[in-house]
């Protein structure tokens, strides 16, 4: 089992050390980041900061310019950083760990003079703990494009697998609450057996909740009819498929389809993708997957991945706060105003 997570941390990080992917609100959520436990550490002392992005190699946080921690990495040379990051496990146990990194450069935080951005350049490979955690982040996003319309068929075992313990839901059609079964999976649709007649289902607007395990979650997908087939020998059931909403898939649901198709990879190493061509580039399914900030500048909650060094700091940092969900701009200031007002931490030398 090491030697299985070894070899899927090793390809992680080698197909996406160079994508930055910022956290938004849903990424925090999926992480199950605690953003208030995040530390910037240098000089034996250490202080909150907020994390805005990391890749494998740099990351990117917000300190306050009047506190400590800024008068420190802000020296013409300044001394070697660690990031502190924290997240907690299935059980709920804090993870924590340091990634050691040296200051790249100093920006203002869209052209204020209170709150800096410093990004932070890796110079040690980061732990496996964070390696796995965002991969796998990065690789739902990368299959959703790569095997969009690959399907699983709704057999019990694929069911087990995938962490659904039956295949009886309840589907939301037009406003109507209709009982169904489903047939099959995919990232980007699912087929259900219901009772009704194809020329009243065709076109509309559906709302089904996926219950899944381990860990427990009930995802809420949306989505309209675009195909129905009939059952052979009942007039009044039919097979319909539904196509989700692409802008409103929930990570959650990216995450648990992608971990299916890993273990049928490992299975199989024969298997291919089907549906639409594959994209040519790790860096072209990223981007497909997920838009910019300037193409939707109004979504909050909009995932965005990052290969530019030199980018500016997303508009997506203002939902770092996930725990008390107020705007990152004041929190940062909170986080300055804290780290002023308060004699920085001393720690040991990590």
């Amino acid at each position: 089992m090491a030697i299985v997570t070894s070899q899927i941390s090793s390809r992680f990080y080698e197909e996406y050390k160079d994508t930055e992917i910022t956290f938004t609100k849903e990424i925090i959520h999926v992480l199950s980041m605690d953003p208030r436990q995040i530390y910037i550490k240098c000089a034996g002392s250490q202080w909150p900061c907020i994390i805005n992005s990391t890749s494998f190699n740099l990351a990117r946080i917000i300190i306050g310019t009047t506190g400590g921690a800024f008068q420190q990495l802000a020296k013409k040379d300044p001394p070697p950083v660690n990031l502190r990051f924290s997240f907690y496990s299935q059980d709920g146990q804090p993870i924590n760990f340091f990634v050691g990194g040296k200051v790249n450069s100093i920006q203002a935080y869209r052209g204020g003079k209170d709150l800096a951005v410093v990004t932070i350049s890796y110079t040690q490979r980061p732990p496996e703990d964070l390696i796995l955690k965002i991969g796998h982040l990065l690789d739902a996003n990368v299959n959703f494009v790569r095997r969009k319309n690959e399907r699983i068929v709704a057999t019990p075992e694929n069911l087990r697998k995938l962490g659904i313990e039956k295949k009886e839901i309840s589907a939301s059609i037009d406003n109507i609450t209709r009982n169904c079964i489903i047939q099959s999976l995919s990232f980007g649709s699912c087929q259900i057996i219901l009772m009704g007649l194809a020329q009243f289902l065709k076109g509309k607007p559906v709302t089904i909740k996926f219950e899944f395990e381990d860990p427990h979650d009930v995802i809420t997908m949306t989505g309209s009819i675009s195909e129905v087939s009939p059952i052979k020998n009942r007039k009044d059931i039919v097979s319909a498929t539904v196509t989700y909403n692409p802008d409103l898939i929930p990570l959650p649901y990216k995450l648990h389809i992608n971990s299916f198709l890993m273990v049928l990879r490992k299975q199989d190493s024969k298997v291919r993708f089907e549906g639409e061509p594959p994209v040519a580039s790790v860096k072209d399914a990223l981007k497909e997957a997920a838009p910019s900030a300037e193409q939707n500048p109004a979504k909050e909650d909009a995932t965005v991945f990052q290969n530019d060094e030199t980018a500016a700091v997303s508009e997506n940092a203002e939902t770092s706060q996930n725990a008390d969900p107020t705007e990152n701009t004041k929190a940062a200031q909170n986080t300055a105003d804290s780290a002023e007002q308060n004699e920085p931490e001393k720690t040991d030398s990590n």
